[in-house]
């Protein structure tokens, strides 16, 4: 149930990029970059929602929250089928990514409330192995429908996908919030741990460099229709090549959670930053020479989506150790600082495209750069280091970032 609730947010982006073209088509837009706006609308409205769930949920409960954004979630859906302008089909993106942002969000609530220590591990592991399926799977969905339907069915497919949640939640999903452990609003407390997330040195650093990692990615999604289908002429396998770089952040991040343990966060997250600033001046110099064609740029595509794999969880989990009691309102606010930044700087770099792959490829060095820069600063100029945080030997090993 957790892993679905957080694939309609995948779901949601990655199925709609076969038909971006349609999109476009259909509603005669003026520059052949509008069409990206049907992909960033919903993540700026993922970026703004997060940081909104997790007060909510602490006061009114997880379940309550939950069937309220699923049902939001579910209705947009069906107006975007139905938008006869442009604007408006984004004004309902954004607010359906609003809603769905509170999926991420609630979902980790939810197991953290159920589960402590190496089940809390275990449970999240299991979800994230079925949460990986989905952006590989979603644009092969969205070319079966546009095989059989016009574009507007896909969006009817997304309600569906919501309805059918909603229901499951609302039948089986007891409520996992104490009543002994709600908590009201106090926008001071809100504040101050808002406050203490921006001006601890290490937290906020690496904030900003996963939302710079993040903006490649974004950036990638919101101009792969256009890279494959006008640079490439490669349509017809567009989504099986989108399905290799979504499989392979999917298997970095399966590999890392078996060895971030014995190699800690920092260690593991900074090598793979390092080797996806080399591959991204490669892509770069290659681009710049115009010397990519279909299958070299996915050879230096999906090593840098790996590397990106690598680097999420670890920094974020970095960016969590200062925060015990305030943890949830510390996470929202994380998330909507990462990806805020991630949602600019990747519209941005999508917005740039010239009908080559050269901005993208300076995006993606340009990112790696700084987010390394922000690494170094938030470590104090202290790279590859382990920290122990007062555990003794026995206690390390339970440790899931060092």
């Amino acid at each position: 149930m957790m892993a679905s609730l957080m694939s309609l947010n995948a779901l949601a982006i990655d199925i709609m990029l076969p038909a971006l073209g349609l999109i476009s088509d259909d509603f005669s837009l003026p520059s052949v970059n509008d069409r990206q706006w049907t992909i960033t609308s919903y993540i700026y409205g993922m970026a703004i929602g997060s940081i909104l769930y997790g007060s909510l949920a602490d006061r009114y409960g997880r379940k309550p929250v939950l069937l309220v954004t699923i049902s939001i979630y579910t209705i947009f859906a069906i107006l975007c089928a139905l938008a006869w302008d442009y604007q408006l089909l984004l004004i309902g993106r954004f607010i359906q990514g609003l809603a769905a942002s509170a999926m991420g969000v609630l979902a980790n609530s939810i197991i953290r409330d159920r589960y402590d220590g190496d089940a809390m591990a275990r449970s999240m592991s299991t979800i994230m192995m079925v949460f990986m399926i989905v952006p590989i799977t979603a644009p092969l969905v969205g070319q079966m429908v546009l095989d059989v339907a016009p574009w507007k069915a896909i969006f009817l497919v997304l309600a569906t996908a919501g309805l059918a949640t909603f229901l499951w939640v609302s039948s089986r999903l007891p409520e996992t919030l104490h009543p002994d452990d709600k908590t009201p609003i106090r926008f001071k407390s809100v504040a101050s741990a808002w406050y203490n997330v921006i001006f601890n040195r290490n937290s906020f650093g690496h904030v900003i460099a996963s939302g710079l990692m993040m903006a490649p990615l974004f950036a990638y999604i919101a101009s792969a229709q256009q890279i494959f289908f006008d640079i490439f002429d490669a349509g017809d396998i567009f989504a099986f090549i989108f399905a290799l770089s979504a499989g392979a952040m999917s298997i970095a991040s399966f590999t890392n959670s078996r060895i971030v343990m014995r190699f800690g966060a920092r260690r593991v997250s900074q090598s793979a930053l390092i080797f996806f600033i080399f591959v991204s001046i490669v892509h770069f110099i290659l681009a710049e020479a115009d010397m990519l064609n279909l299958w070299s740029f996915t050879a230096v595509l999906v090593p840098s989506m790996a590397m990106v794999g690598f680097t999420g969880a670890n920094f974020s989990s970095i960016a969590m150790q200062p925060f015990g009691k305030t943890a949830g309102v510390a996470s929202s606010f994380q998330n909507f600082s990462r990806s805020g930044l991630s949602a600019m700087i990747g519209a941005a770099i999508g917005l740039q495209f010239d009908g080559t792959v050269l901005p993208l490829a300076t995006g993606f060095m340009v990112c790696g750069i700084a987010s390394l820069a922000f690494v170094f600063w938030a470590e104090e100029g202290k790279l590859f280091r382990r920290v122990q945080i007062g555990v003794t030997r026995d206690k390390l090993a339970k440790l899931d970032d060092l």
